[in-house]
C-alpha cells in the first residue's frame, strides 16, 4: 500500500534495487577516488575513499521538500556512464580544459515522479546534485538540504565563518573539530594520509548558497541561505540543485591546478565572445579609500573630466586597455542614508560623452561603476536602460557594488540574492558588457556559461589595507588555496606608495573613516608586484594612484605583464606560507612568488619554459635593506635552468620571461 508523504528525504524512503541496475559505486578514471552508494534499510548515504584510505565515510544524502508526495514503494534504477572532452574557453587561467568523468546516476522513481542523484567521479575529485522531475506538481519548496560531509578522521582546515551576507572575513586555520561554521571553499588537509581536499559548490543559479555546519564528531551539514520565511528555496517541478563538489589532491597546489569547478557547468551560451577581453586597467579608486579623493561632488572630486583624461592617458602610455570611474554618476551625496543612485546620470564635472568619445579614439576602453547600495529593486528597474546607454557609449564593462543590506531582511547569498546576481549577468550579456562584482555571491564557475561574468571581489580585498590593520601575507598566502579555488578575484593588487607617503603628506587628506596611521601595506613592494600573477583576474587592475606608478622602474612589469592567460600552473607552496605560481600568455611566461612573514628562498625547476628557447628573464626581487624598493636584475634561462627565488619576510619575486 502506498503512504504519500510530502517531505523528500532519502533517510525516509524505502528504496527498492531494481534486479536489473548495476553495482552502486562509480570511481574516478585512473581508479584512485572511488564514491560508494550504501544502502541501510530505508536510508541512502555515500563514502568516498581516495587510494583505498576513507576520506568521507558514509553520510546522508536528500532534501526536505513540500511538494511532492513519495511513497515507500520507490523504485531504483543505476545507470553509469563515462565522458572524456577538451575544450577551449576564451578566457580563463587556462585557455584548454579536459573533462574527464565517470558518472553514476541514482534514480528514485514511480509512475508520475523521478528523483536523481547524480554522481560524477574525476581524476581531481567528485561531486553530486540532485534533481527531479514532477510534472503535475506546480512548484517545490526546499525546507532544508540533508547532504552531510561526514570525515573518517580528523584534519587540519582553512576557512572563513559562514555568513549569509558577506565573505569578507579572516581566514582560520584550525583542526575541523574546532569549526563550528564555515563558508566555502571549506580546504582541509588529512595529515595520516597527505590528502588534501576543498568543499564547494558548482553552477549555482536558482538556489541558496550552501555553507558549512558541524554537527557531531567530524561531520559537517549543508546549511543553506534562508529567505525571510525561512524557506531556502521557492522551485518549479523540473529542477537541477548545484553541484556539491570535493576537490582532491596530494598537494595543497594540486587544488589550484583543478579544472572540476569549471568542468561541471555548461558550455556558454553566449556564441560570440569576440567582445570579450582580458584586459589592465587603471581607476579613479584608491584615492577614495585613503581619503585624497572623494566619491562625491566638491574640491576633492575623484571622477573628474580632468582626472578621466589624465588616467586614460596614463593608460595609453603604458600599455593598458581599461580606465575605472567610481563616483561618476549621481547619488553619492545619500550614500548612508535614503540611498538612491542614478545610473545613467552624470555629475556635471564629469562629462560622459566628450569622456567616452576621447577614450574610443584612443583606443582605451571606459569602465561604469554601478554601486548599489543594497537596493536590488531600483538596480533592476534600472538595468536594462543603464545597460542600453553604456553601450551606446562604446563602454563593454561594470563594475557592480553592494555594500548595504538587501531590504526586507533579503540576505545578499540566499536564493532572492543569487538570482539577482545571475539577472545581472544575463542583462549584461544582452548589451555586451562584462561584469566584476563586489560584494558578490561566490563563484561557482557560472564564467565557463555566461563567460562576460569576469572576475569579482568575495573576499577581503586591498581596500582592508587603507582602514584596518591590513591584510597579512599569511592571509596572501591563504587566499590561493581557498578563495580562489572557486575562480578569478579581482583584489585589486599592485600598490607602490606601501607606505602612503603621498597621502600621508597631501594636507587636504580627508580621513573619511576615522584616524587611521596604523593602517599599512604589510609586505614588500616586490610582493605586491607578485601578487599581479598570484592573485588571477582576467580583468587586473594597477590600483595605486598614477602619480605613484609615473617614473617607477618597477612599473615595467605590468607594462610587460599579460592579464590574457593561455596557461597557468601552481609550483610549489604551502597552505598560509608560501605560494609560487607561473603564467603563460603567448611567448611570454611570468613567475610570482610570496611568502609569509618569514624569509624563504624556493628553487624553482623552469622546465615549464619552451625547450630549445632563450629567455630573457626580469626580476623583480626584495631589496633586504628597504621594503619600499626592489631590486631589479636581468639574466638568461632555458628550461634546463633553476631559479633560486629569495624572498624577504612579507616579501615576493616576479619575474618575466621574454623570448630574446
Amino acid at each position: 500500500m502506498n503512504k504519500p508523504n510530502n517531505i523528500l528525504s532519502f533517510l525516509g524512503v524505502t528504496l527498492m534495487l531494481s534486479a536489473c541496475t548495476a553495482t552502486p559505486v562509480v570511481s574516478s578514471p585512473d581508479g584512485n577516488i572511488k564514491v560508494d552508494v550504501i544502502r541501510d534499510g530505508s536510508s541512502l548515504s555515500y563514502s568516498v575513499s581516495v587510494g583505498g584510505d576513507t576520506l568521507i565515510k558514509p553520510s546522508r544524502l536528500g532534501l526536505e521538500a513540500s511538494g511532492l508526495s513519495l511513497s515507500d514503494d520507490l523504485k531504483m534504477e543505476i545507470k553509469h556512464s563515462s565522458f572524456d572532452e577538451t575544450w577551449l574557453q576564451p578566457w580563463g587561467e587556462n585557455k584548454e580544459i579536459r573533462n574527464h568523468y565517470n558518472e553514476m546516476a541514482v534514480t528514485l522513481s514511480d509512475d508520475s515522479f523521478a528523483y536523481t542523484v547524480r554522481f560524477r567521479a574525476f581524476d581531481d575529485g567528485i561531486a553530486f546534485r540532485y534533481e527531479w522531475d514532477k510534472a503535475a506538481t506546480d512548484s517545490v519548496i526546499v525546507h532544508d538540504e540533508l547532504t552531510e560531509f561526514a570525515f573518517a578522521e580528523t584534519a587540519r582546515s582553512w576557512s572563513i565563518p559562514a555568513n549569509f551576507d558577506s565573505y569578507e572575513l579572516e581566514y582560520r586555520n584550525l583542526p575541523i573539530d574546532s569549526v563550528t561554521d564555515a563558508n566555502t571553499p571549506f580546504t582541509f588537509e588529512i595529515g595520516s594520509t597527505g590528502i588534501f581536499g576543498s568543499i564547494h559548490e558548482a553552477a549555482l543559479y536558482d538556489y541558496p548558497e550552501m555553507t558549512l555546519l558541524r554537527g557531531e564528531g567530524n561531520t559537517f551539514k549543508a546549511n543553506l541561505a534562508p529567505m525571510p520565511d525561512g524557506i531556502k528555496a521557492y522551485l518549479p517541478s523540473s529542477f537541477v540543485t548545484p553541484w556539491r563538489t570535493i576537490q582532491i589532491g596530494t598537494s595543497a597546489c594540486d587544488l589550484i591546478n583543478s579544472g572540476l569547478i569549471l568542468n561541471l557547468n555548461e558550455p556558454s551560451k553566449i556564441q560570440d565572445t569576440s567582445w570579450i577581453k582580458p584586459q589592465k586597467y587603471v581607476g579613479i579608486w584608491w584615492g577614495m579609500h585613503l581619503g585624497t579623493m572623494t566619491w562625491t561632488m566638491g574640491p576633492r572630486h575623484g571622477a573628474t573630466t580632468e582626472n578621466a583624461i589624465r588616467y586614460i592617458d596614463f593608460a595609453v602610455e603604458n600599455n593598458l586597455q581599461g580606465v575605472l570611474f567610481e563616483g561618476w554618476n549621481e547619488g553619492w551625496e545619500t550614500w548612508g542614508g535614503d540611498q538612491h543612485f542614478d545610473y545613467a546620470k552624470a555629475y556635471s564635472d564629469f562629462d560622459i560623452d566628450s569622456i567616452a568619445s576621447y577614450a574610443s579614439s584612443r583606443g582605451i576602453e571606459l569602465w561604469a561603476h554601478n554601486e548599489t547600495g543594497g537596493n536590488i529593486p531600483e538596480y533592476e528597474a534600472a538595468l536594462d536602460s543603464a545597460f542600453a546607454y553604456y553601450k551606446s557609449l562604446g563602454i563593454h564593462t561594470v563594475k557592480t557594488g553592494y555594500a548595504g543590506g538587501f531590504a526586507g531582511g533579503e540576505y545578499h547569498h540566499s536564493q532572492y540574492g543569487v538570482k539577482h546576481y545571475q539577472k545581472v549577468v544575463e542583462t549584461a550579456a544582452k548589451y555586451q558588457l562584462m561584469i566584476d562584482a563586489h560584494e558578490p555571491i561566490k563563484e561557482t564557475g557560472i564564467r565557463r556559461t555566461w563567460p562576460n561574468m569576469m572576475t569579482r571581489e568575495g573576499a577581503r580585498g586591498m581596500e582592508w589595507n587603507a582602514w584596518s590593520a591590513g591584510n597579512t601575507p599569511e592571509y596572501l598566502c591563504t587566499l590561493p588555496f581557498v578563495r580562489l579555488l572557486s575562480g578569478p578575484m579581482d583584489y585589486t593588487p599592485g600598490i607602490f606608495d606601501i607606505d602612503y607617503e603621498r597621502a600621508k603628506n597631501d594636507p587636504g587628506r580627508i580621513e573619511w573613516n576615522g584616524p587611521n596611521d596604523y593602517c599599512k601595506i604589510n609586505t614588500t613592494l616586490a610582493r605586491q608586484i607578485a601578487n599581479w600573477v598570484i592573485i588571477y583576474s582576467p580583468l587586473q587592475m594597477a590600483a595605486d594612484l598614477i602619480e605613484n606608478y609615473e617614473g617607477h622602474e618597477a612599473f615595467q612589469f605590468f607594462r610587460d605583464f599579460n592579464a590574457d592567460c593561455d596557461w597557468s600552473q601552481a609550483l610549489q607552496g604551502e597552505i598560509g606560507k608560501y605560494i609560487a605560481i607561473v603564467r603563460r600568455s603567448g611567448d611570454a611566461y611570468y613567475l610570482g612568488a610570496g611568502t609569509d612573514s618569514s624569509a624563504r628562498t624556493l628553487s624553482i625547476p623552469l622546465n615549464f619554459l619552451s625547450e630549445g628557447v632563450t629567455y630573457s628573464a626580469r626580476i623583480y626581487a626584495d631589496d633586504p635593506s628597504d621594503r619600499t624598493k626592489v631590486t631589479i636584475t636581468e639574466k638568461s634561462v632555458t628550461s634546463a635552468d633553476t631559479l633560486d627565488v629569495s624572498m624577504a619576510p612579507s616579501g615576493g619575486q616576479a619575474v618575466t620571461f621574454l623570448p630574446k
